[in-house]
């Protein structure tokens, strides 16, 4: 099997997950190859994704280190499955690879808990908002570029409208209702989406008011994209030149903690509503 030119983040948790199985076992990388009548480098490749893996591979491999989870192993093997192009392929071209691994992790999510400090959610955010946030980029994106980050932003949002959307917990600082990207028609009409979209069976919006005072990570806004299993739990944070996803299990520990606080200093969904609905009046 060639290599891929350029393995997606999920390809290469797919990898890495086997090899921590492996890991686990205690079982080399040569012995393993070995063992599963295969070479070092085919093995060495698919654990860095670099080469793809099929499912029964991934079973069998799984069966040899002795993995006692099978609701893990199957997870593992769906994922090995995926081989078609998803949405966000069409825009392999044009974006960092940054952007779209984010939209092929919510797409996979069967739930999410987000924090955001300064801006809208973006599966949350019309397009007039979304451009605006853009605009300020610096430096300045090219309009044909601007019209791209667009259309990207809002074919995200469709994930909310497929027939098994993930469950969505969004907390929004006080900051990001009142930021008025766009000017006050745009900011006003944007909060007004946001408590449309609080109309959804699957979407919670919880308000961080100022006075709820600090909580933990409060420079950064957070995702935590719930997996299959929660083995394959996955944090993505903002950066300043691009985000980071994480994996690693003392991370998703206190990231869930650290989300766990947030929400417990926020206001609860109808008094979250209400927030939204004064903060629009005084816009």
């Amino acid at each position: 099997m060639p290599p891929r030119k350029a393995p997606t983040a999920r390809q290469c948790r797919l990898g890495s997950e086997l090899r921590k199985i492996r890991e686990k076992a205690g079982i080399s990388l040569t012995d393993a190859a070995a063992q599963l009548s295969t070479d070092r480098t085919t093995m060495s490749n698919v654990e860095s994704g670099r080469f793809g893996v099929s499912s029964e591979r991934v079973r069998k491999w799984a069966l040899h280190y002795g993995c006692p989870d099978p609701a893990y192993v199957d997870a593992l093997a769906s994922m090995a499955e995926e081989r078609g192009r998803g949405w966000w392929d069409d825009y392999r071209d044009d974006l960092p690879a940054a952007l779209l691994d984010i939209a092929e992790l919510e797409h996979h999510a069967v739930a999410f808990r987000q924090v955001q400090i300064m801006h809208i959610p973006g599966l949350l955010q019309t397009e007039d908002y979304a451009r605006a946030v853009f605009e300020e980029g610096v430096p300045a994106l090219h309009p044909v570029d601007l019209r791209r980050r667009i259309s990207f932003r809002m074919r995200r949002r469709d994930v909310l409208d497929r027939k098994d959307p993930p469950d969505c917990t969004f907390l929004v600082h006080e900051a990001a209702l009142r930021i008025q990207f766009g000017g006050r028609k745009v900011a006003v009409h944007q909060l007004g989406h946001l408590l449309e979209q609080t109309d959804r069976d699957n979407v919670t919006v919880r308000v961080i008011p100022f006075e709820a005072g600090g909580f933990p990570n409060a420079g950064l806004s957070t995702l935590y994209a719930h997996g299959r299993v929660p083995q394959l739990d996955t944090v993505q944070t903002d950066t300043a030149r691009s985000s980071e996803l994480l994996d690693a299990e003392l991370q998703l520990a206190n990231y869930s903690a650290i989300l766990q606080r947030t929400e417990e200093r926020s206001l609860d969904p109808e008094q979250s509503r209400e927030f939204i609905r004064k903060t629009a009046k005084q816009a």
